[in-house]
């Protein structure tokens, strides 16, 4: 009886597999080391920054990211998401900090979450890199609204919090 229950299973399994592979999209890889890496533009970083690996979701979705490698002291520009954004914490030590917020220590390992319309920085700690994986979402096709740079005051108030 329990062999026909697992056989029974297994059909049921089979024939709804079957039905979604027909309807699933196509999965794509693309091969690390495939697109090459890019400078940070100076308008929206401060200091030597590298973008990896930019990922885009094709519609419906609406979710794309990159790994960025910030060197010591390097950072974003202050800006918001209109969806929020997701930082995953790869490699150093770094630093983010929302408008009139503490700043805040960043480790491997750590995820950021901030949320939509929230205007904060990122970027490397004073003497160590800091590579993270960042994610979000556009909302009618924009990603990010990149405002005013951090200034070497701003950044140096964060380097003694």
């Amino acid at each position: 009886m329990k062999r026909l229950a697992v056989i029974a299973v297994s059909l049921a399994l089979s024939v709804s597999f079957a039905h979604s592979e027909e309807n699933s999209p196509m999965i794509t890889v693309i091969q690390s080391g495939a697109k090459p890496s890019v400078k940070g533009p100076s308008e929206y970083f401060t200091g030597t920054v590298r973008i990896d690996a930019p990922f885009q979701g094709t519609e419906p979705a609406r979710v794309g990211g990159a790994t960025v490698t910030f060197e010591p002291s390097s950072r974003t520009a202050w800006h918001t998401h209109p969806l929020g954004q997701t930082l995953i914490v790869t490699a150093g030590l770094g630093v983010v900090q929302e408008w009139d917020g503490p700043v805040r220590e960043i480790r491997p390992g750590d995820t950021v979450w901030i949320p939509a319309g929230i205007k904060h920085w990122h970027g490397a700690a004073a003497e160590t890199a800091m590579s993270h994986i960042a994610i979000a979402e556009a909302k009618d096709g924009k990603v990010v609204d990149w405002m005013e740079k951090v200034t070497d005051e701003q950044y140096a108030s964060a380097k003694k919090s």
